[in-house]
């Protein structure tokens, strides 16, 4: 018998408990290319089975691993081949408004690689963070690498998270969510100061 999902994540357990391994990987690959879908949520429901010895927790953490950096690559690629034309035309129907790309575009152009690796935690940027780099022209390997980075600890913190509380995982997950504005402005104050303390160091040492 497969585990009862909590709260919000169970009206995935058809899905996940039919297709396992696969829904993981479909789920989490097709939301990091803009399509709407519940990438997280389905992480967390795979993260409850494993905990009541459903799945591995170790096979859920590799398949979203690689489905998260091979859909956030195609993403790059759209990006890349479609550019600023692509986003604008179409990027309404993935959540991505030309509001909301001018804004990412924005944090690209100043932050880069740490956009990147924070960028699995922020709904909205999640989905997009791919197709903004391929358009806003961020090498590719470094891409890659901030990526996968992100992908690791995204994956680690919610698929250990889920493992460890089980059922009560919609009420960890509430108060993460609670605080997470909090944490990332603190991230951002944190980044900006290494930013003016680099800038100030090389204004001296011209």
């Amino acid at each position: 018998m497969s585990p009862p999902l909590p709260g919000p994540l169970a009206p995935l357990e058809p899905l996940l408990g039919h297709y396992g391994y696969w829904a993981v990987g479909a789920v989490v690959f097709v939301e990091d290319f803009g399509v709407p879908a519940p990438g997280e949520t389905i992480l967390l429901a795979a993260g409850v089975y494993a905990g009541a010895g459903r799945l591995d927790i170790v096979a859920v953490a590799l398949i979203a691993f690689a489905a998260a950096v091979a859909g956030d690559n195609l993403g790059y690629l759209i990006g890349r081949a479609g550019g600023r034309a692509l986003v604008h035309r179409w990027g309404r129907y993935v959540l991505l408004t030309p509001k909301r790309f001018e804004a990412a575009e924005g944090f690209f152009a100043r932050h880069g690689g740490k956009i990147v690796t924070v960028a699995r935690f922020v709904e909205g940027l999640r989905q997009a963070n791919g197709i903004i780099a391929g358009t806003t022209g961020m090498r590719w390997r470094r891409f890659l690498a901030c990526n996968a980075l992100g992908a690791a600890l995204w994956v680690g913190l919610w698929t250990t998270l889920a493992y460890l509380a089980g059922s009560h995982i919609t009420t960890v997950y509430a108060d993460i969510r609670r605080y997470q504005p909090y944490v990332l402005a603190a991230a951002a104050v944190v980044v900006a100061g290494c930013v003016v303390r680099h800038l100030a160091r090389r204004r001296r040492e011209r």
